[in-house]
C-alpha cells in the first residue's frame, strides 16, 4: 500500500528504471549516475545470495549517498517496491520517519522503481545471457578460456549486474587488476590466456572489447 506521507512520491523522477543519459533532479544536487548507482546497488543488495555481500552493496550505497546528504528508504507501493532517495535534512533519525514539516521543496526527492512489469531490466535473464555466453566460449575454445570467461561472469554478476557487453573499458580492466588477481584463484595457464581468453569472449558475443570501440 503506497505511503501517503512520503513527499517524494510521484515527483522527481521518470518511473522507468535505469537508462542511460536520464536527467538529475532539478538543483543538481543528486547527479544521475549517484541515483542510477544507487538504485543498482540496491538491486544488487536484494539479489545476491551471499549476506555479507549483499551489506558490503548497502554500505556502499548509502555512503554515496551520504556524501550527497542523501538517504534512502524502500516504499511499498500497491505491492511494487519504490526506491526513494530524499535529503537527510528531512528525515527524523529519532522517529524513523520523514518530517513534512522539514520539506522545502518536494521535487528534491526522487525515486526509481525496482519491480513491475515496467521496468526494462530483468537481473535472471541478464544472468542467464552471461552464463550462456561462457557455455559458447568454453564449447569453441575450450575449458582455459571457459573458465577464465566464467570468472568474468562473476565479476559482472556480482559487481555490475548487467550483460558482459556491455562493461565499460573502465569496469573490464578492474576486472583484470583487481577481481582477476585478488579474487579469482586463476591457474597458471588462466592467467597466460588472460587477454586471449577477454578478446574470445568479446568475439563469442559479435562485439569489440569495450577499450577497442570506436567512440
Amino acid at each position: 500500500m503506497s505511503d501517503s506521507n512520503d513527499p517524494s512520491a510521484g515527483s522527481g523522477r521518470e518511473s522507468e528504471g535505469s537508462q542511460p543519459g536520464r536527467d538529475t533532479t532539478a538543483d543538481e544536487e543528486l547527479p544521475a549516475e549517484i541515483v542510477d548507482e544507487a538504485e543498482r546497488l540496491t538491486r544488487l543488495e536484494r539479489t545476491v545470495a551471499d549476506e555479507g555481500e549483499a551489506q558490503a552493496h548497502a554500505e556502499r550505497r548509502d555512503e554515496l549517498l551520504d556524501e550527497h546528504d542523501f538517504t534512502h528508504r524502500i516504499r511499498d507501493d500497491d505491492g511494487d517496491d519504490v526506491l526513494v532517495l530524499h535529503p537527510e535534512e528531512w528525515h527524523d533519525d529519532e522517529a524513523g520517519v520523514i518530517r513534512t514539516d522539514r520539506i522545502d521543496d518536494i521535487s528534491r526527492g526522487v525515486e526509481v522503481p525496482l519491480e513491475g512489469t515496467e521496468h526494462p531490466d530483468d537481473w535472471d535473464a541478464i544472468e542467464a545471457h552471461n552464463r550462456d555466453l561462457v557455455e559458447r566460449v568454453r564449447e569453441r575454445h575450450g575449458d582455459v578460456h571457459g573458465d577464465n570467461a566464467s570468472l568474468l561472469a562473476d565479476f559482472v554478476g556480482n559487481h555490475y549486474a548487467k550483460r558482459i557487453e556491455d562493461l565499460t573499458g573502465a569496469e573490464l580492466r578492474e576486472f583484470r587488476s583487481e577481481y582477476f588477481v585478488r579474487n579469482a584463484w586463476p591457474s597458471d595457464a588462466q592467467r597466460d590466456a588472460l587477454e586471449e581468453s577477454i578478446t574470445l569472449v568479446y568475439e563469442t558475443a559479435g562485439v569489440s572489447v569495450p577499450e577497442r570501440r570506436v567512440r
